[in-house]
């Protein structure tokens, strides 16, 4: 799915407006600019599976301390 997207992405840029002046360079620019607009994404999304996995490590906790309340309860 990513790769298709990238793919995708990738063919966009080099089918759109191309100047006509000096092709090679108005490539290399837009070839170089959407590399690290990718890269900001990838950084993005390590930055919130971070923040996902400390989350979960919260819930987990919370459910394991929940768990020993209620089996201390006498049900």
């Amino acid at each position: 799915m990513k790769t298709t997207a990238l793919s995708a992405f990738i063919a966009c840029i080099l089918l759109g407006g191309v100047d006509a002046a000096d092709p090679a360079t108005a490539l290399d620019q837009q070839v170089a600019a959407a590399i690290k607009e990718i890269q900001a994404q990838q950084t993005t999304i390590a930055e919130n599976q971070v923040k996902i996995d400390a989350k979960l490590v919260t819930v987990g906790e919370a459910v394991r301390i929940a768990r020993i309340y209620s089996s201390r309860g006498g049900h």
